[in-house]
C-alpha cells in the first residue's frame, strides 16, 4: 500500500487498529499476561526479544489480517525487527492490509495541574524520516489527564499538537492521545475540556492535513461526534484504558464514529502455552469482538 491508499484504509476501512506498542515500562506487565515469567528472561535485551516473540505471533497469525485489523501501532524495536521469514514488520503489515504506525512519546512527567505532559522528544525528526523508511504510515503518542482541570487540560492538548504539526511536517500522520484516566473523580468534566480544547487546536492544522486521536470512551456516549466528523481529524480510535475487552466493546459500541484501538484488551486471553491453533482461535475470536464493537456505529 502507498500513502494514499493507506489514508484511504484509514478513513473509509471498517474495523480496528490494534495497539501492539508496549515500551519498556510495561513490557514485564505485558509479558506477564501473556504467561511469560520473569524469571525467564535476564535484562532488556532478553526482555524485549520475548515481546518480540510475542508480536510476531499475532502479526504472522492468519487471524490477523486487514479484513478487520485496519492498523497496527508498533513499538521503535518491534519496527526495526523483522517476522520469522525475514520481512520488516511494517512490510509484513502491509502486505496483510495493516496500516504501521510507530509510537513515538519517551514517557512523561509526574503530574502538575491535574496532567501528565509528554517528556521531550529530541530524536522525533530522526525516527519520523527512518519510520518513513520502513514504510509506516504514522505516529502515535501518549500524555494522561487526571482531573477536570482547565489549564492542565488545554497544556496537555496544545502540546500533544505541537508535536503534531512536527510530526506531519516529516510527513507523517499522527495519532494524538491526550488519554483521560477512567480513574478520574471528575472524568466527564475533563473529556468535555478535552472537547473544547482539542476543537481550537484543530484550527493550527495547516489545510489538506489531517490528524488521527486516540481517546478514552467516553462516559456520555458520542460526546466527541464534532471530533469524528472534523474535516482535520481522519479518523478518531478509542484506548481500552483498563476496561475488560467485554466492557471496553460494550461502551464503544455505543459512540458513532470511533473504532477500537486496544492492547490489553486485544492481548488479555493470549498465552505463550498455547500452541497455533489454540492461539489463533484466541487471537480470532478477540478480533471479530472488537471488530464488531468497532462497526456497530
Amino acid at each position: 500500500m502507498n500513502f494514499d491508499e493507506m489514508t484511504a484504509k484509514l478513513a473509509d476501512g471498517k474495523g480496528f487498529i490494534a495497539a501492539l506498542d508496549q515500551s519498556g515500562g510495561s513490557t514485564p506487565k505485558a509479558l506477564a499476561g501473556y504467561g511469560v515469567a520473569e524469571n525467564e528472561w535476564s535484562g532488556d535485551d532478553e526482555m524485549f526479544a520475548k515481546i518480540h516473540e510475542m508480536r510476531c505471533r499475532i502479526v504472522e497469525s492468519d487471524a490477523f489480517t486487514g479484513e478487520k485489523v485496519v492498523g497496527a501501532i508498533l513499538f521503535e524495536k518491534t519496527m526495526e525487527g523483522c517476522t520469522n521469514d525475514g520481512t520488516s514488520v511494517p512490510a509484513k503489515l502491509a502486505s496483510k492490509g495493516i496500516v504501521p504506525f510507530l509510537k513515538v512519546d519517551k514517557g512523561m512527567h509526574d503530574t502538575e495541574n491535574g496532567v501528565q505532559l509528554m517528556k521531550p522528544m529530541p530524536e522525533l525528526d530522526a525516527n519520523c524520516a527512518r519510520a518513513r523508511e520502513l514504510g509506516v504510515f504514522g505516529t502515535k503518542m501518549r500524555s494522561v489527564i487526571h482531573e477536570a482541570n482547565s489549564a492542565g487540560v488545554a497544556a496537555n492538548v496544545r502540546q500533544q499538537m505541537d508535536f503534531g504539526l512536527q510530526i506531519l511536517g516529516n510527513g507523517l500522520v499522527p495519532i494524538l492521545e491526550p488519554e483521560v484516566s477512567l480513574k478520574s473523580e471528575t472524568q466527564a468534566q475533563a473529556e468535555s475540556q478535552l472537547l473544547n480544547a482539542m476543537m481550537d487546536q484543530l484550527g493550527r492544522v495547516p489545510e489538506g492535513k489531517q490528524v488521527m486521536l486516540k481517546l478514552t470512551i467516553p462516559k456520555e456516549a458520542n460526546l466527541y461526534e464534532p471530533l469524528t466528523n472534523h474535516p482535520k481529524v481522519l479518523r478518531v480510535v478509542a484506548l481500552s484504558g483498563g476496561y475488560s475487552r467485554d466492557e471496553a466493546c460494550t461502551e464503544l459500541a455505543k459512540n458513532c464514529g470511533m473504532i477500537a484501538s486496544f492492547s490489553r484488551a486485544l492481548l488479555e486471553e493470549l498465552r505463550a502455552q498455547m500452541d497455533d491453533q489454540q492461539f489463533d482461535n484466541a487471537l480470532a475470536t478477540a478480533i471479530d469482538e472488537i471488530y464488531s464493537a468497532s462497526v456497530a456505529g
